[in-house]
């Protein structure tokens, strides 16, 4: 199925689940998986999120993973809004919520031109037991720099480097170290 979805063809990786619906077998949580992130990645995002309201009605159990993808794939079509409220759900139920899934929803705020509320994101991750990494540093200073917050973006850079964290910033084909 996922190379159906890599190659564009959503429609066969549709039919390919719905047989195995129809054939009695129960399909495991990683096809399940492959499914709504590929409905995600292919645009089909009133289809991706109908699909997800069936996982959580099928009794299947529901760990970080598909509501990861559900919130990168809210952020990336545009709806903050909702990829926020799911997030702040997320961190109610108490699931753990790690450094991934902070540098998804603080890079969809960056490129929705939020760069404020993810640097309150960011700010936040020591409250849930949770301290970036280099990766979600990089994400965040990427996104302030994005968004021309320079000033803010050398504050964060300082701060890394201050706790000792190497820090790789990457514009077009060139590395700073």
């Amino acid at each position: 199925m996922q190379s159906m979805f890599q190659l564009g063809r959503v429609s066969t990786a549709c039919e390919l689940f719905r047989k195995i619906l129809a054939s009695g077998q129960v399909p495991n949580r990683v096809t399940c998986l492959i499914l709504l992130d590929g409905l995600f990645k292919t645009g089909n995002f009133k289809e991706a999120l109908k699909f997800f309201q069936a996982m959580q009605n099928s009794g299947l159990e529901l760990d970080i993973v598909p509501y990861t993808i559900l919130i990168d794939g809210l952020c990336k079509a545009r709806h903050i809004e909702v990829a926020k409220e799911l997030f702040r759900q997320l961190s109610d139920s108490g699931l753990k919520l790690n450094v991934y899934k902070y540098g998804v929803m603080i890079n969809g705020l960056c490129k929705e031109g939020l760069p404020d509320e993810a640097y309150r994101f960011f700010g936040s991750m020591g409250d849930n037991d949770c301290s970036p990494n280099r990766c979600c540093y990089n994400v965040m200073i990427r996104g302030l720099l994005r968004n021309n917050y320079t000033s803010k973006a050398m504050q964060l850079l300082m701060k890394m480097v201050g706790r000792c964290i190497h820090y790789q910033l990457i514009y077009g084909s060139h590395r700073t170290f």
